[in-house]
């Protein structure tokens, strides 16, 4: 399998687990039968949105969903039924260190589903824990060599948090912090990775604010004969005019495909249905609002950009 994903990617993530249990429900694990069942009805409603994007004109060829098992099996399967592009996390949820959601048994579970992507979010900074990050390059590298031997696309999901020592160094101020040195931490992480065996065909990245940042992590994801490796950007919980200030930056850059912005999509029209104030027409409107926006903003900022 030819490494790489340089097409369109415009993903709806909904594989929050904890948000959806804790933050929208209250609930704390274990799950009864009916909680879980509250929480797969929640999901079904963003993947209705989903749906009617794609019937206002979100092209199908480059929309994906990324949702988990636990919470949205059933999702997953219609989504395959229907040729979706569809990504599935495999991913602990919650935890520092990368581990997978099933143990020994995270094969099967991938196997099960044969989604277009696997997708694992981890947090790795290279002037962090060292043996920590040889531990998840290793975990790493086997599931990418999984993928690519099962015909799978790898989506890596790099979350850079700083550590107490550059925290203080920039005496905590967080937006100094994403502007002047996560981009080159990100460059550095993303080269490490690359250097213990890990390959994804597409690098989920934190938004930057500067385009000088985003050919730097193309040019990272893309050297030494990556040529098609694709790199998207992820929402992180921004507001809308965050997100639309990321995509505005990225879309231009050869290399970056597409966007997964998740919560800023959905989460307004989820707690609106959940606290009675709107109806599920309604919500799934506004999810479909959300996603169509964030791909017309995509899509204007490729065209004064030169793709491959």
């Amino acid at each position: 399998m030819r490494l790489g994903y340089n097409r369109p990617l415009y993903i709806l993530p909904f594989d929050h687990r904890a948000s959806f249990e804790k933050g929208l429900f209250g609930f704390k694990p274990p799950l009864t039968r009916e909680q879980t069942a509250m929480v797969a009805a929640t999901k079904q409603v963003v993947y209705d949105g989903f749906k009617l994007a794609l019937r206002h004109g979100v092209p199908a060829a480059a929309a994906g969903i990324l949702v988990d098992e636990e919470f949205g099996a059933a999702i997953l399967r219609d989504a395959r039924e229907r040729r979706f592009i569809t990504c599935m996390p495999v991913e602990k949820s919650g935890q520092d260190e990368f581990a997978f959601e099933y143990a020994d048994r995270w094969r099967e579970h991938i196997a099960a589903f044969a989604p277009t992507f696997v997708k694992a979010l981890v947090r790795y900074n290279p002037e962090g824990d060292e043996a920590m990050n040889r531990r998840q390059a290793a975990r790493l590298k086997e599931l990418a060599d999984y993928c690519h031997q099962n015909g799978l696309y790898f989506m890596f999901e790099l979350l850079v948090p700083a550590t107490h020592e550059q925290s203080d160094r920039l005496e905590g101020n967080v937006r100094l912090y994403d502007h002047d040195l996560r981009p080159s931490l990100m460059i550095a992480a993303i080269k490490e990775l690359q250097q213990a065996g890990v390959e994804p065909d597409v690098w989920k990245i934190e938004g930057l604010d500067l385009r000088a940042d985003c050919e730097a992590i193309v040019a990272a994801a893309r050297r030494d004969g990556r040529g098609e490796v694709g790199c998207i950007v992820l929402g992180r919980g921004s507001d809308e005019s965050g997100i639309i200030e990321w995509l505005r930056t990225a879309a231009p850059v050869r290399g970056f495909v597409g966007f997964a912005v998740g919560r800023t999509s959905f989460w307004p029209a989820l707690v609106g249905l959940h606290d009675n104030t709107t109806t599920r027409e309604t919500a799934t409107e506004q999810i479909a609002e959300r996603y169509l926006e964030w791909v017309s903003v995509f899509t204007t900022g490729r065209k004064a950009g030169d793709h491959a």
